[in-house]
């Protein structure tokens, strides 16, 4: 961890207000980031309704993009204003990929420098395809794979092709997502399915079952059995479980025989390349899970097709994917209602097409709970921010830059608790049903996953994290302060500003208050240390740490 104690320009008071502040975002009484509690009668889903993106103003532009992007900045708002929501959505899925994240790490390979993280940082903070890139997120916090639990040669390039197969198919469809990381090279290592054999009689082996229990545990279809709106059907008052052990060893053994495509350890190209089958490692019996058979005698490849489809025309798949997307964009806790309409979408896109990503983002984020105003004064909506989001939404709000491009902000899991592509396991750094006990958002019956990474100790650290890199800086990057240093002598007009590009608008007056006042204690002819206080007291504040 960063100790900035006593250590900044600007001062003691402000970080003290800063810690202050974020502290009170941790009490269970301030959470204010939530929407409605999990129902358990079924809902009809209606089609979205969503708003007419007309005279969008700043801060409603803001808003849209701290839930589109890893950060909003003062020309993607002018596109949302000038295009509308759909429109800019269009754009944006629309837009090319300019590099991936393998290719870049092997064009910049003589740089010993350059690590998966490096990429990472660079592509969420710099790339222009920024839908892209947090819908890629998403995805990695649902489909997830460790660096750490990776364990195959040139490890970091095996980390950044998994990253590209979910941000090359985050406009595509669902089913071809699940084949693209079913014969993947890190997935395959991370969940222990790469070389996995047929049973052995002779000494009692079995196949791996661990891909074949995640795949349905988390990837499509959950536990229970769900309402088309989310909600769990019962039986005799009781959720009913979706599959069973021998759902899971019968799908295992579908998973067996796969391997690397080359034993060439000379170079990383192997892994933009799909897993093969080695015929000898695989199970040639029938299988039988879920409803589906995959007849005995079935080549590898084939097997794993029937079985995919089988898996992805289960009716839990649309609720389960959708509330989660829903979860990662929005908010934690999406009414029925919500979780209906964009699961509707998910099993047909209105062109008979299931699992069509495109139109489920856009039913997502154009959604009237998306969109609308009522939102902003419930109190159990929302959201809290990741701590990657926090220091990517001011790094792309102040247009940082690295000149010497290798973005070494590097692993920043000891800093702010949470580097995206570094989850310990795959139960992410955060379950999508995660509520803090003995608080009010359980008491309520609502969920906040987000606040599984919140302590006293990462709340300080975060703090220390960020009024260090605003005040010193971390590695070559250069953020553009000039744009608030030119109003920062009006104390009211730069914490406005901050206020609208940071967290949409969104502080109470008494933050605000809190923050002019930091702002104005300071001469105004120190224009630098005001944009700092600034800064660092906003990304301190509640309301910009559970976005609504």
């Amino acid at each position: 961890m960063v100790d900035t104690t006593g250590s900044s320009s600007f001062g003691a008071a402000p970080i003290a207000i800063a810690a202050a502040l974020t502290l009170s975002a941790c009490d269970s009484g301030s959470s204010g980031g939530m929407t409605g509690a999990t129902t358990q009668s079924p809902a009809t889903a209606t089609p979205a309704a969503a708003v007419a993106p007309v005279g969008i103003t700043q801060v409603q532009a803001s808003r849209f993009l701290a839930q589109a992007t890893m950060g909003a900045t003062r020309s993607e708002i002018s596109k949302v204003q000038s295009l509308g929501y759909e429109g800019w959505l269009n754009s944006q899925m629309s837009m090319p990929r300019a590099i991936t994240h393998l290719d870049w790490m092997v064009g910049n390979s003589a740089n010993t420098a350059i690590t998966f993280d490096n990429s990472m940082w660079r592509q969420l903070i710099s790339e222009p395809d920024q839908l892209r890139q947090r819908v890629g997120m998403a995805l990695l916090e649902i489909m997830v794979v460790g660096f750490a639990g990776v364990d195959l040669s040139w490890r970091q390039y095996a980390m950044a092709a998994y990253v590209d197969i979910l941000l090359d198919n985050a406009f595509g469809n669902y089913r071809t997502l699940l084949e693209k990381i079913s014969t993947n090279a890190a997935m395959g290592s991370f969940l222990t399915f790469l070389n996995n054999r047929k049973a052995n009689p002779t000494t009692g082996a079995q196949p791996d079952e661990n891909y074949a229990r995640e795949l349905m545990q988390l990837f499509t279809i959950g536990v229970y059995k769900l309402n088309i709106d989310g909600t769990r059907q019962l039986s005799g008052g009781l959720p009913i479980e979706t599959y069973s052990q021998t759902d899971v060893s019968q799908l295992a053994q579908v998973f067996t025989g796969l391997v690397l495509d080359t034993t060439d350890t000379t170079t990383p190209e192997r892994y933009k390349r799909p897993l093969v089958a080695n015929a000898s490692l695989h199970e040639t019996g029938a299988s039988s899970f879920l409803g589906t058979t995959v007849p005995a005698g079935t080549a590898t490849m084939d097997a794993i097709g029937i079985a995919l489809d089988g898996i992805f025309a289960n009716p839990n798949v649309p609720p389960f994917i959708s509330k989660q997307l829903i979860q990662r964009l929005v908010t934690s806790n999406p009414s029925p209602a919500y979780v209906g309409r964009v699961a509707a979408v998910f099993a047909d896109n209105g062109s008979g097409v299931r699992g069509d990503l495109k139109a489920v983002i856009k039913a997502i984020l154009l959604d009237s709970e998306a969109r609308g105003d009522v939102a902003l004064t419930a109190t159990t909506t929302g959201k809290l921010r990741e701590p990657v989001m926090r220091f990517t939404a001011w790094a792309r709000a102040c247009e940082v830059t690295s000149p010497s491009n290798v973005w070494a902000i590097g692993d920043t899991t000891y800093s702010i608790g949470q580097a995206l592509g570094r989850s310990g396991s795959v139960f992410n750094f955060f379950r999508p049903g995660y509520s803090p006990p003995g608080t009010a958002i359980t008491n309520a019956g609502l969920v906040a996953p987000e606040f599984q990474l919140v302590s006293e100790v990462w709340t300080v650290a975060y703090v220390n994290y960020m009024t260090y890199v605003i005040d010193k800086g971390v590695a070559d990057l250069t953020p553009d302060y000039s744009n608030l240093i030119a109003i920062a002598s009006d104390a009211q007009a730069l914490t406005d500003n901050v206020n609208m590009l940071l967290a949409a608008g969104q502080l109470g007056a008494s933050a605000v208050s809190t923050i002019r006042s930091a702002v104005a204690s300071v001469s105004a002819s120190n224009t630098t240390q005001r944009v700092q206080i600034a800064l660092v007291l906003t990304l301190a504040a509640p309301e910009f740490l559970t976005i609504k």
